[in-house]
């Protein structure tokens, strides 16, 4: 089976004044769908591992034919990235955390203040393209990072609980060059319910 692009949960303008209707239009339908279509072409070379989850696939890279890794490692990234970056906004989101999650921030960080400072000091810092995350390890102790390009915590051994896209074409037509602004608007539209979700399917199983 192909791997397909997710229909977005939402309307283009719906993130609206936080994230304009072009940006979200070019974000999904160009470049998450390009990632997509590279990633199917180049599972073609070996098609044995259509059958594998995205996940799987990123989650041992060694296991990757070598003359396909690099393009599963940056497509297959920017697909599972993207696809879990649509669904943890929402219309009308943001405010703080509530239910598991703000437990977990709380009781790691003391408040979620100072985590979301730690976590839009990531992005900011993360140089060029990139991503900053909230991760968990494997005995559920959560943790900010960033990571380059499209890579995907699920290839260091953690879990991704949720992440910031903070590559220019996530933000640049509205924002240009101010990233930190970016960072800090974003919150507007979390969608803490989906990432409770996330945290509990992921975390606390």
């Amino acid at each position: 089976m192909a791997h397909e692009l997710p229909p977005l949960p939402y309307a283009y303008n719906a993130l609206e004044p936080t994230i304009d209707e072009k940006t979200m239009q070019l974000h999904h339908d160009m470049h998450h769908a390009a990632y997509v279509k590279n990633l199917n072409a180049a599972l073609d070379k070996h098609p044995e591992l259509h059958s594998k989850k995205v996940e799987e696939l990123l989650k041992d890279l060694n296991a990757i034919p070598e003359d396909i890794r690099g393009a599963v490692r940056n497509n297959g990234g920017g697909h599972m990235n993207h696809t879990m970056f649509w669904n943890i906004m929402k219309p009308h989101g943001g405010g703080d955390p509530t239910g598991p999650i703000a437990e977990a921030i709380k009781g790691t960080f003391g408040d979620f203040k100072t985590f979301q400072e730690k976590f839009n000091a990531a992005g900011a810092a993360q140089f060029g393209s990139g991503w900053a995350w909230l991760v968990a390890d494997s005995k559920g102790g959560i943790k900010v990072m960033s990571t380059p390009n499209q890579d995907n915590p699920v290839s260091q051994g953690l879990i991704p609980i949720f992440g910031n896209d903070v590559w220019e074409h996530a933000y640049y037509l509205k924002y240009n060059n101010r990233r930190p602004e970016y960072l800090a608007a974003w919150w507007n539209v979390v969608n803490w319910e989906e990432i409770n979700k996330r945290f509990h399917s992921l975390v606390k199983k």
